[in-house]
């Protein structure tokens, strides 16, 4: 990971109980899910996607759209929610998205998406729990 300190810090024992295997390998050692494999690619309704490894909230739906990538896409994060570094890996310059509360991986942030910020935070759907708006 980083050598930063997040406010939410877990030991690798305790990241290996709270994930699943592939929630792991994502979020614990930048990894990615399998291009349209988790059920949040298709989730519709209002409400809020979370992280997984501690809660904190993400993306609003309504920032949520389809890019056709695969993945679950959003123009814009929930202000001081996510972090980006800069990634290297497999010979390209990307621009990693981690989550500001205990640095977990979540994807990547890319200059295509649509107006109005014309972002597209592609991030892996394992990384994410959505909770419905109540009503």
């Amino acid at each position: 990971m980083t050598d930063k300190h997040f406010p939410v810090t877990r030991t690798d024992a305790e990241w290996r109980a709270l994930l699943t295997p592939e929630q792991y390998q994502v979020m614990r050692q930048h990894g990615t899910e399998r291009p349209g494999s988790c059920a949040l690619l298709h989730e519709k309704r209002p409400g809020t996607f979370k992280c997984v490894g501690c809660g904190t909230p993400l993306f609003a739906s309504t920032l949520k759209f389809e890019s056709g990538t695969g993945w679950p896409s959003f123009n814009d994060p929930i202000p001081g929610s996510v972090e980006t570094s800069e990634d290297r890996s497999y010979g390209m310059v990307r621009t990693e998205v981690h989550c500001a509360t205990c640095g977990s991986h979540l994807g990547h942030v890319f200059p295509d998406g649509p107006p109005p910020t014309f972002l597209r935070y592609c991030i892996n759907g394992v990384a994410l729990e959505f909770e419905p708006d109540a009503g």
